[in-house]
């Protein structure tokens, strides 16, 4: 396939083959893209939130039982 060409001439054919198959690509829309990125950051605070408190819960659990 590409196995006579220079050294550039193969990264310009594989610029040119990764062209077209971006081309091919279905980008999202802005709004998808807006809904995509709040649905991330929401679900990270949740998750970040949920393991702060099972960290705090089990901090506290953990030095009640080496206190002793």
């Amino acid at each position: 396939m590409d196995n006579n060409l220079s050294f550039f001439g193969k990264i310009r054919s594989f610029i040119e083959r990764t062209m077209d198959e971006m081309r091919k690509c279905t980008w999202p829309t802005r709004e998808q893209l807006l809904e995509s990125t709040v649905l991330v950051l929401v679900v990270m605070a949740v998750s970040s939130a949920y393991i702060a408190g099972v960290d705090q819960i089990l901090y506290h659990i953990i030095t009640f039982l080496t206190s002793f």
